[in-house]
């Protein structure tokens, strides 16, 4: 039964990996007369909605249990794409986000909770890798099929998209409950006691934040300020595609996280997946040729890649609650607040000058890496952090 839900959880992330107008999403709201000022002001209102609603949607999750909730939610997200699909101006995009806010604070912690109760502590960074990578193996599909058949058609790919996350609502239907009889128990907790256990992990507030700025100099650069560098080199629209094929391809490699983080250990590990992003930005800032513009969005990719399935074991093992979907919405609350913040600043910075809003990308990486430093010593975890 667990490795059916591991399976099903896998088809749904390569499913809804298959963003078929993510090549060009930035040109996509733009030809709809929608300035990057408004697409990051976008997000930035989706993070605030955020929030709003992670502890609620944790604490409903918690009660009514996890496969329900995806379910809920995986549904929800097809309705979003629909949307998405039939927007035309600010309004309609920002509809979308917001109906999207929903979705993600209802899967905060709910997709990674099943996957880790299932697979377990010690194969979970595996796990997550793998999921995180199925997701990317999607995009890569969808990037192909929008370089090879659909080009300039934005809203045939926006179609597509839509039937992939139909496809992916129907397959959650299959999802069998996962929560164990303590957890359940656990779930009568008094909220503030969950409050209270869930960050009373040593580190935990230095983990997230630094999480929230690595997580969002990924998100920033890799979808929105990429286009936008890739224009400012005179790449055309086939080209953009093609880079994106290969960006997506190289998102694979979070299968191998625990691997890599093994091999060249964890404060090793930490170090470079910081450092890189850095560099990236700090080269695309001072350059205007394409292949050494694609080379470091492809270092951010790979990095983040890596980084994001030893981000998830580390924080699902410092869960001290058996409410763990209401624990990780509070986490991710934390998260969105960085993302507010981070995600404003890119957005003034780029609307004045992209090579600020890359250097003030650098500047994140750089913090990132001093507060996952002072993590270590405040848990003296040498193997972990």
């Amino acid at each position: 039964m667990h490795k059916r839900n591991i399976a099903l959880l896998y088809g749904i992330s390569l499913l809804q990996g298959m963003v078929f107008y993510g090549p060009i999403s930035t040109l996509y709201r733009q030809v709809q007369g929608v300035s990057i000022f408004q697409i990051l002001l976008i997000e930035s209102i989706s993070y605030a909605l955020c929030i709003v609603l992670e502890v609620p949607w944790g604490v409903v999750a918690d009660r009514i249990g996890y496969k329900r909730t995806m379910r809920i939610c995986c549904w929800l997200y097809f309705l979003s794409k629909i949307v998405f699909w039939q927007s035309t101006d600010f309004a309609g995009f920002l509809a979308e986000r917001v109906l999207l806010s929903v979705v993600i604070t209802g899967l905060s912690g709910v997709d990674t909770s099943i996957l880790y109760l299932c697979a377990g502590p010690q194969e979970s960074q595996h796990v997550f890798g793998v999921y995180n990578s199925l997701g990317e193996a999607g995009l890569l599909g969808a990037a192909a099929v929008f370089t090879l058949f659909v080009g300039d058609d934005y809203r045939l790919a926006a179609l597509l998209t839509v039937f992939s996350y139909g496809a992916a609502a129907l397959l959650s239907l299959g999802l069998t409950e996962v929560r164990p009889a303590p957890a359940e128990r656990a779930a009568r907790e008094p909220f503030r006691a969950t409050l209270r256990a869930s960050l009373a992990a040593p580190g935990l507030a230095a983990l997230l934040v630094a999480s929230g700025l690595l997580t969002e100099v990924h998100q920033t650069v890799t979808v929105f300020l990429n286009q936008l560098q890739y224009e400012r080199c005179g790449m055309t629209s086939t080209a953009i595609g093609a880079v994106y094929i290969v960006t997506s391809l190289l998102g694979l490699c979070g299968a191998f996280s625990a691997r890599f983080t093994g091999a060249v250990g964890p404060r090793r590990a930490v170090r470079l997946l910081c450092l890189a992003p850095a560099l990236g930005c700090l080269v695309l800032m001072a350059t205007d040729r394409a292949a050494l513009s694609v080379g470091c969005v492809w270092l951010l990719r790979v990095s983040d890649s890596l980084f994001q399935p030893y981000r998830l074991r580390l924080q699902n093992a410092m869960v001290r609650t058996g409410n763990r979907a209401t624990a990780l919405s509070i986490h991710a609350m934390v998260v969105d607040t960085v993302s507010i913040v981070t995600n404003l600043a890119f957005g003034a910075l780029a609307e004045w000058d992209l090579r600020a809003a890359l250097g003030f990308g650098a500047v994140a990486a750089v913090t990132a890496l001093l507060l996952l430093e002072r993590v270590r010593r405040r848990t003296g975890l040498q193997g972990k952090v």
